[in-house]
């Protein structure tokens, strides 16, 4: 999973260095070490299309030496700004001091990916246009007559208060993918950054140092999309203050009373209703009205891609010997002539896909019990072969 990660990484950071800061691909091929066929099928897929390094890069050269650069590097932080060690310059000191014989590219970009994960992110005090917050909620609501929690992902532009509000049976990793999704869509555009907490939907690991392994299907939106993601500090819900109020402000007026909806998507027409309603609305102390200011946001918003990203949970699977894939405590059935075969499962808000080397052999609905017995669906009549 660690050299999967690592290969989507390398995706997002080509992809914004091309995309997002004006590079051209042949500087990227230059930064990056990579060949300039690598750096054109990275701005073509979001990800690996197929084929992922089963193995870091080796760097037989440097390697033994990446602690003294690591030290170096540490030691900067309490040196001054000015007398701070240059990528060239820790190279002349391996070469001088260790003997060592590589070159400086693979020295510069070992420097900048270490510099990079330690950088610090600060949350600014103003709120410049295009950028975002997100956050999920909790609330109560009747859906096909039945009493039930839900959970409602939310998205604020904080420069104008616009807001975007969906509700999930569940709040699961396709859930967040769909909420993003389904916000560039309303908005029209992709916000330049986005403030999260630490969920762990999108961070697999805080590290001791302050650093966060981004989970895959996180990395993948980011890819994909090409916005910023910063994240607030552990136990600090005031980094994000703007979303923390717009959870709160769509649980006491969207949501109160109680609502009443057919199914998931009619309350989420509802929701959406009431956003677009809002920003006929005045926010705090503003003179303009919070669709007045979100003209501003529009036009910071990045353009949306050609094709939206699947909003799914992707697993391996196989095949038991009955004809059943496990996916979240649950059985889902597919033909008996894939029996024991690696399969792809592709779990959806509302349904569930499965794969055979990339040919799809099921689609069914989503169950959404979580009992850890077998639950083998009755709802079969819509697999494929």
């Amino acid at each position: 999973m660690r050299r999967e990660m690592f290969a989507v990484e390398s995706y997002a950071a080509v992809r914004r260095f091309v995309f997002v800061e004006g590079h051209s691909r042949r500087e990227a091929a230059r930064v990056f070490g990579l060949s300039r066929d690598t750096v054109a099928k990275m701005c073509r897929y979001s990800a690996p299309p197929g084929y992922i390094r089963t193995r870091p890069a080796e760097r037989p050269k440097l390697g033994p030496l990446t602690p003294v650069i690591e030290a170096i590097l540490e030691a900067d932080r309490s040196a001054p700004v000015k007398q701070r060690h240059t990528a060239k310059r820790i190279f002349e000191r391996l070469h001088d001091e260790h003997g060592y014989g590589g070159g400086y590219t693979v020295v510069k970009d070992y420097v900048r990916r270490q510099r990079a994960r330690g950088r610090e992110t600060f949350v600014p005090l103003a709120h410049p246009p295009g950028h975002a917050q997100v956050d999920f909620g909790e609330a109560v609501a009747v859906i096909g007559g039945v009493r039930q929690k839900l959970h409602f992902f939310c998205m604020d532009l904080p420069q104008s208060d616009a807001c975007f509000v969906k509700a999930y049976p569940r709040e699961t990793t396709e859930a967040f993918l769909d909420g993003h999704v389904s916000s560039f869509a309303f908005f029209g555009g992709v916000a330049q950054s986005i403030l999260y907490d630490n969920l762990k939907i999108a961070v697999a690991k805080i590290c001791g140092d302050g650093k966060r392994e981004r989970t895959r299907a996180f990395t993948e939106l980011v890819s994909h999309y090409l916005f910023e993601d910063r994240f607030g500090r552990p136990g600090k819900g005031n980094d994000k203050g703007k979303v923390e109020g717009l959870v709160k402000f769509s649980r006491l007026n969207f949501m109160t009373p109680i609502p009443a909806a057919a199914s998931y998507e009619a309350l989420n027409v509802m929701l959406a209703e009431r956003c677009r309603g809002r920003q006929s609305e005045r926010a705090g102390r503003h003179a303009a009205t919070i669709g007045e200011r979100l003209v501003a946001d529009l036009a910071a918003l990045r353009p949306l891609p050609a094709v939206a990203l699947e909003p799914c949970e992707k697993r391996c699977g196989r095949v038991s010997s009955t004809a059943l894939v496990r996916y979240r405590s649950n059985d889902y059935s597919v033909p008996a002539a894939y029996g024991f075969q690696d399969v792809l499962v592709k779990g959806f808000v509302d349904e569930v896909v499965i794969l055979c080397d990339g040919a799809q052999i099921a689609r069914m609905v989503t169950c959404c019990s979580t009992a850890g017995t077998n639950y083998r669906l009755d709802c079969r009549s819509r697999l494929r072969r």
